[in-house]
């Protein structure tokens, strides 16, 4: 019998926290975080074992397939399994997990408390990305909000409490869209009722039916997303939170709404899929320009960054509704790339506001002198964020614009209108962001804040934080291989069903160009023939 990797990997950081009061600690919390530490290690490395022992990246169809009977009568199972839309988020979950207990060092209100909030999202949220039954996710989605709605409540900052509220009324509330969705899928076509993403799959759902589905599976995942005008939750969220709560919500969270659109709206519910394709693109503009014009805005740090945020997962839903293997696969690679980049940003928010004690940038500047190796991390983190060269935001939203652009599923005028509008953020980005390092880094020092002959540059741990989401940026930045292997066959396969659903809607529309260049790469997608075109 194989070693259950997936069904470890979530059981394991959730058992260990259940032994966390138990651990003698003086309450500075300096046992109890390297026990933290060591247990979301272990995990990490048990995704990694997952996926060099159990997972092919040739192959589309599920892998690492756990199943265990829970209650037949209702049709839920313990079912977990990985394939390509997952298996790169469970490594991501892990890996950001890890980061997060190593930047709680600094805790020390209830610390037991806060590491135990932690290990429990751990396991959860790589039970978002690793179950295979509707009803469990339901349940995984919904038991992975209390632990954040408490690390911000208990931890955050003057408005926690309002922001805790917030985003528990937002996400818990959209929720119930997920299960009503479930529960008429499950039921649909009567005999025993199934929730297993397999056994939906095989289920000819009617087209009025996934369109009722589509609408509310798209409410309750662009939240999570989140999709303008469904993010106000976020900027104050993240307005609110502790460095390794934002790394969660930035490098995780948001990435749950992204593959919860993959798995259900459009691998489930394909009909329905293309025909809002065109509305998710429209939406996805819409993040871009509408959230960069309102981070440019921003005099609040960590607002600015939050609004950041939400332009970029505008690529995610453009690239979801390209339908293109190209700009799907780059819709995956951003999730991964802002998933690296969001969590390094956030990260540095928070070791720079320990030093200087505030977050509006009109009380900030000419901290660069006396802060060399923060303000390098936070050029180098700013400058992944704005997709330079060479850096995992370029290839993904690279490959998002050319799929996109190359997709026949849509006339050559709104192609190119839209991408002209989602340049528009392109600009803009690297505008708000440059601009937010002068302020500061440099020009006139502020002398309201603290003496800065006090101010302490980058400790070996935080150098080690960054440096370890760095290393990812740059290597998928110089070699997108390293990433875009591990799906290459599943958006395929993915891509095969939105083609299959436009020839059952379109019947007399062309369709031998709808999946465009098979390569994953931005280059070989300008380097790939053209298709003849089809006839009516």
């Amino acid at each position: 019998m194989p070693f259950p990797w997936l069904s470890a990997s979530i059981l394991f950081p959730i058992a260990c926290a259940l032994f966390i009061p138990f651990i003698p600690d003086e309450g500075d919390g300096k046992t109890v975080r390297w026990y933290a530490l060591g247990v979301a290690l272990i995990t990490f490395l048990l995704t990694v074992g997952g996926y060099v022992n159990g997972y092919d990246p040739a192959v589309s169809g599920l892998q690492l397939v756990e199943r265990v009977q829970w209650l037949p009568r209702l049709g839920l199972a313990w079912s977990v399994g990985a394939d390509g839309l997952s298996m790169p988020l469970i490594l991501l979950t892990s890996f950001i997990t890890a980061l997060a207990a190593l930047a709680a060092w600094p805790v020390s209100f209830k610390p037991k408390l806060f590491y135990f909030l932690l290990l429990a999202m751990d396991g959860g949220q790589i039970a978002v990305f690793a179950v295979q039954d509707m009803l469990l996710f339901f349940l995984a989605w919904e038991l992975e909000l209390l632990p954040v709605y408490l690390l911000l409540a208990i931890w955050g900052g003057k408005k926690r409490q309002y922001a805790a509220t917030k985003f528990i009324l937002y996400t818990a509330g959209s929720s119930l869209f997920i299960l009503l969705a479930a529960l008429a899928m499950g039921f649909f076509g009567g005999g025993t009722p199934s929730f297993e993403y397999s056994a939906l799959m095989a289920k000819d759902f009617g087209s009025k039916f996934q369109m009722f589905c589509y609408a509310g599976l798209l409410i309750a995942f662009g939240v999570k997303l989140p999709i303008v005008p469904l993010h106000t939750w976020l900027p104050d969220a993240h307005g609110e939170a502790t460095a390794p709560v934002h790394m969660l919500l930035a490098g995780i969270l948001l990435k749950m709404g992204g593959y919860a659109l993959l798995r259900f709206n459009v691998q489930l519910l394909p009909q329905a899929h293309v025909q809002f394709a065109p509305l998710l693109v429209i939406l996805g503009v819409v993040n871009i320009i509408y959230a960069a014009l309102t981070s440019f805005a921003q005099r609040n740090l960590k607002r600015k960054i939050a609004y950041s945020s939400i332009s970029h997962m505008g690529f995610v839903l453009i690239g979801i509704g390209s339908l293109s293997a190209l700009g799907t696969s780059g819709a995956m690679l951003q999730m991964v790339s802002h998933g690296l980049i969001g969590a390094s940003l956030f990260f540095l928010v928070g070791a720079t506001y320990d030093r200087i004690h505030t977050l509006q940038l009109d009380d900030m500047g000419g901290i660069g002198q006396k802060m060399r190796k923060m303000f390098a991390l936070w050029t180098v983190c700013s400058l992944a964020s704005l997709a330079l060269p060479g850096m995992s935001g370029f290839v993904s939203e690279l490959m998002v614009f050319v799929g996109f652009v190359t997709s026949e599923a849509y006339s050559l005028t709104f192609r190119v209108v839209i991408a002209s509008l989602a340049a528009i953020g392109v600009i803009l980005t690297p505008i708000y962001l440059l601009s937010m390092l002068r302020e500061i880094f440099f020009g006139k020092e502020n002398v309201a804040l603290a003496s800065h002959n006090q101010l302490v540059d980058a400790e070996p741990r935080e150098i080690y934080v960054i440096s370890c989401l760095l290393v990812p940026i740059i290597a998928i930045g110089l070699y997108p291989r390293l990433v875009t292997d591990t799906y290459r066959a599943s958006v395929e396969a993915l891509v095969n069903r939105e083609e299959q659903a436009m020839a059952l809607i379109k019947p007399l529309a062309a369709t031998a160009r709808l999946r465009g260049p098979h390569a994953f790469g931005p280059m070989a997608a300008l380097r790939a023939p053209a298709l003849p075109q089809a006839g009516p």
